[in-house]
């Protein structure tokens, strides 16, 4: 595993402490920093996949015509495999 050191403020280090020990979420300051990036590699992956949506073009509207279509391809498709 890498190690890496990370210059902080006096406030970053004291809220980072408040976030490590007995009565905290996180065990040590390591396990808070593994969270901290897993959720910004997550957040990061989310908004590209909103990115993708929106770019793909105009949506549909999900109502109960829309499911009812949806459901009688379905039918349709187990029809036609059996």
């Amino acid at each position: 595993m890498a190690t890496m050191n990370v210059s902080l403020t006096d406030s970053l280090k004291q809220f980072v402490e408040s976030q490590v020990g007995d009565n905290a979420r996180y065990g040590n300051v390591s396990e808070f920093m593994r969270d901290l990036i897993r959720r910004e590699q997550a957040r990061i992956e989310f908004h590209a996949l909103v990115a993708e949506g929106v770019r793909s073009g105009d949506g549909s509207e999900l109502n109960d015509a829309y499911f009812d279509r949806l459901h009688d391809r379905i039918s349709a498709a187990r029809t036609t495999a059996q």
